[in-house]
């Protein structure tokens, strides 16, 4: 069922390809005629100073400087592809979905089972309760789909499967808690509309000086209840460095594996972080 629609479509891109080559000679010769009318206008009006003419030749000039600037993340998707996403389905993508579930779930994991909570609640001055580690597990969640974003339609797709990840491991908590169902109901709606108005803080945040990702933080993580600057000062350097390192990262291989490794929360000379240590060799290849 899935086949037969997607062999069609492309039987009729072919099609239309073929009856654009067989009759692009005509359009060409319009633009070539186009094009010699233009160039005779700009040679009759080359003495008639013009300063809207000039602004507007200004602007040309700036988009095409920035439509010639490399997008990597990038896709060019065909017809069939756009039809079926405007529809709400996720069309064929350059690995396989499962595998993209699979690293969606060790990705979440990670944000999970890699970090110190007993540490951020220390530092930080968080109660030990299910709303602190969801603030700081958010964080992490956060920081992750900043990464995966960069990689293209996978990375988005991957996006939806570490969120799905984290409101299921969510549940799973608060079941286990002993939460009633009425009571577990209402606190995940709560923590819905935390988690998405965290999104947009901390997107503004990172996009923007260390005060107003401060300023993110404290409404966020710390529930506006924060009074020591250190902390801020804390969570704002940590943020920081962090996103530097996971940009650093191989897509591929965070598309394919999920494996993500953070650094601690307090470690000396952390500004000097700047990239991942690669493998270098000598002049022999050794």
């Amino acid at each position: 069922m899935y086949r037969r629609p997607l062999q069609s479509a492309f039987r009729q891109l072919l099609n239309a390809s073929a009856s654009r080559a067989v009759l692009g000679k005509a359009p060409e010769q319009d633009v070539c005629q186009s094009r010699a009318l233009v160039a005779c206008r700009i040679t009759a009006d080359a003495g008639v100073p013009n300063h809207s003419q000039r602004r507007a030749l200004h602007s040309t000039r700036e988009l095409l400087t920035v439509k010639e600037t490399p997008q990597t993340t990038d896709e060019e998707v065909g017809a069939f592809t756009k039809l079926i996403e405007a529809m709400g389905f996720t069309g064929p993508l350059k690995y396989n979905k499962w595998k993209i579930k699979i690293a969606a779930l060790r990705m979440y994991t990670c944000c999970v089972e890699r970090i110190n909570y007993d540490e951020f609640f220390e530092k930080c001055s968080l109660p030990d309760t299910l709303n602190s580690w969801f603030l700081v597990a958010q964080l992490h969640v956060w920081m992750c789909l900043v990464r995966m974003r960069q990689e293209g339609r996978a990375g988005k797709y991957m996006c939806r499967y570490i969120v799905h990840s984290m409101w299921e491991d969510v549940e799973q908590r608060s079941k286990i808690m002993g939460i009633d169902a009425i009571q577990r109901k209402e606190s995940m709606k709560v923590m819905t509309e935390t988690f998405y108005a965290a999104l947009f803080g901390y997107d503004e945040g990172i996009l923007s000086d260390d005060c107003v990702l401060a300023a993110a933080v404290w409404r966020n993580m710390f529930n506006r209840q924060c009074e020591d600057p250190r902390q801020l000062e804390l969570m704002v350097e940590y943020v920081r460095k962090q996103m530097q390192f996971i940009d650093a990262l191989d897509g591929e291989d965070l598309l394919l594996t999920g494996e993500v490794k953070w650094r601690p929360l307090v470690e000396e000379h952390a500004q000097s972080i700047l990239k991942v240590p690669t493998t270098t060799y000598n002049d022999a290849g050794l």
